[in-house]
């Protein structure tokens, strides 16, 4: 297995760590054993958050009595500082631990957002007031919008930082070229884009050329799964002829219908989170998480059911994907 450094956070961690999302649909004691063999293969980095549902409880289970091997990050989408204290509080319940090693602030979309969270009452403030207590060690910020994360990583709040990249979402590599010049983490989700793609091994070992990213976290649910994307961390040679060709294509072939969530389609007239439907969308298809999926789209403000099929967003989409076609199969899928 391959190390990086965590940016300056010091932390040597396993350039391919372990996505906690998909441990949800599996029982505790499969995840166990999955969590089992990934450290078995040297993985040594593993991420979650309060909204995974039962994921922060698997992973402390799994984790008991091995804490030490383990780098242990989380996030939570409280904005407040009393709901985050709240929220570091639970997790440590459910993690098991008396310390995390790397607590991040989930999915900051918009700058209203972003100034919210590092205001005197933000959750930035629990963070830093739980770093001094020893409950957390770092600070981390995650988000879908490259505007936003541009701000973060320049503010210097920050010691890491996540977006989606992979075969098809490329639009973050000038981002985590200036987050790794600012010595700063830099953490890759989505790496199979959502369910989209189905060659762990070339989209895993796509994004490890990238020096740039300290850490991929694909989301794994079975024993098969880590084995396939830790293995192009064993031995990590150059992308052949071959698999860049692959590469090329898929980008080609699936850019004209995937939604990279860069927001440039927001505001929707009727407040429909465009690129979260999408995400969601992709969750309940892909991942076999039509449960947890299904809640988070009921607790949308507004519904793919809502669109007036202005075109507005369609205008806006630096990518001129069909966003009114594909809003209809989120109705479809969800059924409002």
């Amino acid at each position: 297995m391959i190390y990086r450094e965590l940016g300056k956070t010091g932390l040597k961690v396993s350039a391919v760590g372990f996505g906690g999302i998909p441990i949800q649909r599996v029982a505790a004691e499969e995840a166990v054993k999955v969590i089992h063999r990934a450290e078995e293969l040297g993985i040594n980095f593993i991420d979650t958050a309060r909204g995974y549902s039962v994921s922060e409880e698997y992973i402390g289970h799994a984790l008991k009595g091995r804490r030490d091997k383990w780098i242990i990050a989380t996030k939570s989408m409280e904005r407040t500082r009393e709901g985050m204290l709240k929220d570091i509080d639970i997790s440590l319940k459910n993690l098991q631990t008396d310390y995390i090693d790397l607590y991040q602030i989930h999915n900051v979309k918009e700058m209203e957002t972003y100034n919210q969270v590092v205001s005197k009452g933000g959750a930035l403030k629990a963070l830093v007031e739980a770093k001094k207590l020893g409950k957390i060690r770092h600070i981390g910020i995650t988000a879908h919008s490259l505007d936003t994360l541009k701000v973060a990583i320049e503010s210097g709040l920050f010691e890491t930082v996540m977006y989606p990249y992979n075969i098809i979402e490329r639009q973050a590599e000038g981002l985590f070229k200036r987050a790794k010049e600012l010595n700063m983490g830099t953490i890759a989700m989505k790496p199979m884009a959502g369910g989209a793609l189905n060659n762990g091994y070339l989209a895993v070992k796509f994004i490890l050329q990238n020096e740039n990213i300290s850490v991929v976290i694909p989301g794994m649910a079975t024993i098969k799964e880590v084995e396939e994307n830790a293995s192009p961390a064993e031995n990590l040679t150059e992308l052949t002829q071959e698999e860049e060709r692959l590469c090329q294509k898929i980008a080609s072939e699936m850019g004209e219908t995937f939604c990279r969530r860069c927001g440039y389609c927001a505001p929707c007239p009727q407040g429909i989170d465009i690129p979260f439907s999408f995400i969601l969308k992709a969750y309940y298809d892909n991942y076999d998480l039509k449960g947890w999926s299904m809640e988070r789209y009921k607790g949308l403000k507004a519904h793919a059911s809502n669109c007036k099929e202005c075109g507005i967003c369609e205008g806006r989409c630096p990518y001129n994907l069909p966003i009114r076609s594909m809003l209809k199969e989120v109705r479809n899928t969800f059924g409002i």
